[in-house]
């Protein structure tokens, strides 16, 4: 009998394991760990394209975000959007903050940023827009202040609907803990295109939301561009894009598993 059970258990965990494995076959990396292949850059106040001062860099396989080459932020809030826009997807990453925030940057930045979902194409950013009409799955760390959740809701923008009712503030916090900023951390975001979105936070869910939409009185991240054009209010596609608004990241293991239906 206990032949029999030893044989059961095992069959069990070599079929589990072959399950994960086929799992983990389903992801992309969408970082080569090498160059910016894939990715397009817009920093306001710069063309499209140009990397000023070299912000986004890879070194050593991770991709960085570095104010290095600044003299000063003045306000130039960058974005590094994928090239491809997605719509039924799940996104995972790992970051780290590192250094200090640039001085002459708003307070709120200090271990501060994120990444943008259903994002707006680059190509449609005025020339000085600061943040892409988006939803942010927003990073942050502690500052020796007290509790301060990562894995929040920044919407530059848009609204996003929970439990059937409309919310228009621009910050929905989640229920994850305060990190420490030199700990590398897990993100995880499902994206369900506009039926519903889920953030994860060292795999454990601490935020959903249903139905982003664009937010047609925004003239910060201007919906109104998009609407005008003949967008739909509704979002159930974009790009997604990382963050650079004034601190120091790091990021790795950016990887993509699709939700399509084929």
């Amino acid at each position: 009998m206990f032949h029999l059970i030893r044989l059961i258990t095992v069959g069990f965990i070599s079929s589990l394991a072959v399950l994960v494995q086929a799992d983990e076959s389903k992801w992309v990396s969408l970082f080569n760990g090498k160059d910016l292949s894939g990715w397009t850059i817009k920093i306001a106040k710069r063309p499209l394209g140009e990397n000023f001062a070299d912000t986004f860099r890879v070194e050593e396989g991770i991709l960085k975000v570095s104010y290095a080459g600044y003299d000063k932020f003045d306000q130039q809030y960058g974005h590094l959007f994928s090239n491809l826009a997605y719509s039924h997807y799940i996104l995972r990453m790992e970051y780290r903050f590192t250094g200090t925030m640039m001085a002459d940057a708003p307070n709120y930045v200090n271990l501060n940023s994120g990444v943008m979902l259903h994002a707006q194409p680059p190509q449609s950013m005025q020339f000085d827009q600061g943040f892409p009409a988006s939803l942010e799955m927003q990073f942050l760390a502690d500052e020796g202040k007290g509790a301060r959740s990562t894995g929040n809701l920044c919407t530059p923008g848009t609204h996003v609907e929970m439990g059937g009712l409309l919310v228009t503030k621009h910050i929905v916090k989640s229920s994850a803990p305060t990190f420490p900023a030199d700990e590398w951390v897990r993100a995880e975001v499902e994206v369900r295109g506009n039926e519903e979105i889920i953030h994860r936070v060292n795999g454990i869910e601490v935020l959903r939301y249903q139905h982003p939409q664009l937010d047609p009185t925004n003239n910060n991240a201007p919906a109104t561009d998009q609407i005008d054009a003949g967008g739909n209010l509704m979002l159930s596609y974009g790009h997604i894009a990382l963050q650079a608004e004034g601190q120091p990241i790091w990021f790795r293991k950016i990887e993509l598993m699709s939700l399509e239906k084929r």
